[in-house]
């Protein structure tokens, strides 16, 4: 697909693998794009994994993209890796909200609060 011109699929795309990567190539197209910034290595990352995928799958407003910071070598939290470094990430996991004209709603303790929202109205 071109630049921002995804469709959101049955489950939250998962992209970067420790690589840099411009948010603004995975947009989902009319709708708001969660991007959740996690590792495999971090435990509270790992407890959002289910209710993102809820999120995802049961409001059509909304389309979560899984930004993994790790390399595929390094197992551990990878804030060294180059996505880590390109967005500033001092702790996961991190959100950052667009809506669906591509523009940058809330990131960080803002946009948590709003992810932490949308989970509490899951049915």
């Amino acid at each position: 697909a071109a630049p921002g011109q995804h469709t959101k699929g049955a489950k939250p795309l998962s992209i970067s693998q420790g690589q840099e990567v411009s948010l603004a190539d995975f947009l989902v197209t009319g709708r708001m794009t969660l991007f959740d910034f996690t590792s495999e290595y971090c435990a509270p990352c790992r407890g959002f994994d289910e209710v993102l995928y809820q999120v995802h799958r049961q409001r059509a407003d909304v389309a979560v993209v899984k930004v993994d910071i790790n390399r595929p070598e390094v197992h551990k939290i990878d804030f060294q890796s180059p996505v880590a470094q390109q967005y500033g990430m001092q702790s996961v996991p991190y959100f950052m909200i667009y809506g669906p004209d591509g523009q940058l709603i809330a990131e960080g303790r803002p946009a948590r609060t709003i992810v932490e929202g949308w989970i509490s109205q899951l049915q």
